[in-house]
């Protein structure tokens, strides 16, 4: 559309940016302190747990090496200071077990009792807790059927077990023969799928809970499941079982160094390190409070590389350690392979019969790691993406009553993983969900329940919830600041442009999180508001005549003597293209030592250049290839203003070299062709009736496919492979030279694209707005979490 010439303008570029920049700069909200002398605690409290891993014990486990003799005499128990610990930590109402447990843990209790109960009897001490124990025994079996209780891994088979080793105890239990029947059925049926069944996660569940079923066991298979420590699966209780059974030197080799670790207790699984630490890194860095502890992330990721480099069995025999620690080190940079995870296939996970919690953390954790695809020969990613999204939803749907209650921490994080995955996931509008949906309560249940600080508590989530709310504040005056921009240059004034402050806002506060980096905000935002203001104008806004003119006014800079705004609209537009260029130049001077204004001008030049392309295009009706409008495509996408002078505002040096050199290029090249293939897909509809052109439309006027779903696909497939190849050049360390700060956003401008296009073209959504207040709107009350 030819929009009439109003007129010559001379130039006036205001210098009101800079002093409004400056204001802002000194505002006191810029700053974000957490200097509470109770949140300084929390915070040291998080530091000891990196060295410090906090493990509840078990009663349960501690019962069962209680009951190994001397290899020498089985007429003498081998570990005697177990049994004092039994006799001295009963619960006042007479069982054993976690202290102010959940009233849906009465089977854990029971189990964990009358392995207790069981250790007594066995060496002929403590009768008045034996008593006690079967009078809780006898006063809470009707929890056994209740189908409400979170049954602990096995318990069935185990608590069986219990029974009958009872008997030949002649330990008269309070249970009624009807009870005693149904509960021996229902062990009776899980042992015949055992012993028919063939599949690798079926042996290794049985041998876990090698404890319950004792004469029936096949302790040939089981111990092929011995780890180098000497335990089975770093389990003291199925340990101790085995080694009653078979006398193996390395189980008890390692039920003496829980020991000498825990002193006359042992707790349900250890060892337990790096499990836990990944955890904290993990909940730190997904609660947006890893500026604090960047010492002890590095240091615990550091160890986690060596044990992977040392194939240590910790990592790779357990599913939800080696998922994460592949995740985590990947994310991290660590150059790291796959393979590993080939051995958690459908067969050796995803049909473990327990049903448990742990099952769906594990499946959660190896879905997070499959997204972590950086080569495109890494097939086993791609079918455990697949294999562990199905298995997610289909458990998740069909979860009890007791997941709601035990698992409700991990159904959120299992519906969120699912609906925004690795590569639309923003980092604040994650913060929020994670910090609402964050359980500080740390039980969790294997055989027996358990609690670590490591895994939930109150201290990390009292630091996330200060944190974010000071960030919030600073994003309001942020915020703020950049509407008095837009209202002193005018720009609300262009009533053909789209206003869209907020959005270009929101992309940059949403990604550019640490507070520190206002600038970086600041120019992105800007930036962003400029392109669409720009955009628009070489869209609809603008005749020919006025978009050269300002091409040429931008070329010239500040040498305009003699050239004039042919109007308004163009001395608008480029009043604040100059004063933006400027305080770019300005701010990255003071932070990188040298002049970048020429640089910033060029990557302007260059998104009008090729704007005005495609407004020629447009308006003499020209076809290009599919190659000449790809190539001027991903440049007039206009992500180059918004990503690329940022680079010089986000802390590490950066040489001109570097920011215009071929790896930064490559990085443009790739998120800029995966936002405007994403924008030609879901805007195809729109800008056809616009008149516009676009991918689709241009491979169907070429002839490159029979119908548009072919098109589409191929796209996404195009799409898809950008988009990991993007990844993997942000990961790569190796023959790298671009400070991963700076390659962090192109990653970060491509998860934006991919949330804004998930459903339709982002700006036209109207579901975006409360993901967008997430991130600039309220803060988090005590009462949300």
């Amino acid at each position: 559309m030819f929009l009439p010439n109003t007129g010559a303008h001379s130039v006036s570029v205001s210098s009101a940016t800079m002093s409004a920049s400056a204001s802002f700069r000194s505002n006191p909200a810029t700053e974000v302190p957490i200097h509470n002398l109770g949140l300084e605690r929390s915070k040291e409290k998080v530091k000891h747990l990196f060295e410090h891993i906090d493990l509840s014990i078990s009663s349960y486990d501690t019962a069962w090496v209680a009951m190994v003799p001397l290899p020498s005499s089985r007429q003498v128990p081998c570990f005697p200071k177990c049994l004092n610990w039994i006799l001295e930590n009963q619960l006042h109402n007479g069982s054993w077990g976690l202290s102010h447990r959940h009233s849906l843990l009465v089977k854990d209790a029971l189990s964990s009792t009358l392995a207790c109960v069981l250790a007594l009897k066995q060496w002929g001490i403590g009768e008045t807790q034996i008593n006690k124990g079967l009078d809780y025994i006898g006063s809470n079996l009707a929890s056994i059927r209740d189908d409400n209780q979170l049954s602990p891994i096995g318990f069935d088979i185990i608590f069986s077990g219990l029974i009958e080793y009872a008997d030949r105890l002649n330990l008269n239990l309070p249970l009624e023969s009807a009870d005693r029947d149904g509960i021996l059925q229902k062990r009776d049926v899980e042992l015949r799928s055992y012993h028919g069944g063939d599949l690798e996660s079926g042996r290794a569940y049985w041998a876990y809970i090698s404890e319950g079923i004792r004469e029936f066991q096949d302790w040939e298979m089981v111990m092929k499941y011995q780890r180098k420590n000497g335990s089975l699966f770093n389990s003291p209780s199925a340990t101790a079982a085995a080694f009653c059974h078979t006398r193996d030197d390395g189980c008890l080799s390692y039920l003496h160094a829980v020991l000498e670790k825990f002193g006359s207790s042992v707790p349900t699984v250890y060892p337990f390190n790096i499990y836990a630490r990944l955890c904290m890194v993990d909940s730190i860095e997904s609660l947006g409070i890893e500026r604090h502890f960047w010492k002890e992330i590095k240091t615990a990721l550091d160890d986690t590389y060596r044990s992977w480099i040392q194939g240590d069995e910790d990592i790779f025999l357990d599913a939800a350690t080696c998922a994460m620690a592949f995740r985590l080190l990947r994310v991290h940079g660590y150059d790291i392979s796959s393979d590993p995870l080939t051995r958690f296939s459908e067969e050796n996970v995803f049909s473990s019969p327990s049903g448990c919690l742990e099952d769906i953390t594990a499946l959660l954790e190896l879905f997070k790691s499959s997204q972590v695809m950086l080569h495109p020969e890494e097939t086993i990613l791609e079918e455990q993406n697949r294999l562990t999204k199905h298995f997610l939803k289909e458990n998740v749907s069909n979860g009890s009553s007791s997941l709601d209650v035990f698992g409700g921490y991990v159904r959120q994080k299992v519906d969120d993983a699912l609906q925004f995955p690795f590569h639309a996931n923003l980092e604040r509008v994650a913060l929020r969900r994670n910090i609402k949906s964050y359980v500080v309560d740390s039980t969790r249940v294997l055989k027996t329940s358990f609690r670590s600080s490591n895994i939930a508590n109150k201290d990390v989530l009292k630091l996330a919830v200060e944190e974010f709310n000071s960030c919030q504040l600073l994003y309001h005056e942020e915020l703020k600041y950049l509407e008095r921009w837009v209202e002193e240059y005018r720009l609300d004034r262009l009533k053909f442009a789209r206003q869209k402050l907020t959005y270009c806002y929101f992309s940059a506060a949403a990604t550019i999180c640490s507070p520190e980096l206002f600038d970086a905000r600041i120019s992105w935002a800007k930036n962003g508001v400029l392109t669409t203001v720009v955009d628009d104008f070489f869209d609809v806004g603008g005749s020919k005549e006025e978009l050269e003119n300002l091409i040429q006014l931008i070329e010239k800079f500040d040498s305009t003597a003699g050239i004039h705004c042919h109007s308004e609209v163009v001395k608008i537009i480029y009043s604040a293209l100059h004063d933006s260029i400027a305080e770019i130049g300005n701010k990255a001077f003071s932070l990188q030592g040298h002049d970048v204004t020429g640089h910033v001008i060029d990557i302007w030049l260059d998104l009008l250049r090729s704007m005005l392309q495609e407004a020629l295009w447009s308006r003499n009706k020209t076809m290009p290839s599919i190659e000449e409008y790809m190539k001027n495509g991903y440049v007039s996408f206009a992500l180059g203003p918004i990503i690329l002078p940022t680079l010089y505002l986000v802390g590490p040096r950066l040489s001109l070299e570097v920011a215009k050199g071929p790896e930064t290029s490559h990085l443009f090249e790739l998120v800029s062709t995966c936002g405007r293939l994403l924008n030609d897909v879901q805007g195809f509809k729109r800008e056809s009736t616009q008149g516009k052109l676009n991918a689709l439309s241009l491979h169907m006027i070429h002839g490159n496919a029979a119908c548009t779903e072919d098109i589409v696909e191929e796209i996404k497939s195009i799409v898809h492979d950008r988009r990991r190849e993007l990844l993997r050049s942000v990961l790569q360390e190796k023959g790298s030279i671009v400070p991963r700060a700076c390659k962090d956003l192109f990653w970060n401008m491509c998860k934006i694209l991919h949330l804004f296009y998930m459903k339709d073209d982002g700006f036209t959504s109207h579901e975006m707005f409360d993901v967008v207040t997430s991130v600039v709107g309220d803060p988090i009350l005590r009462d949300d979490v």
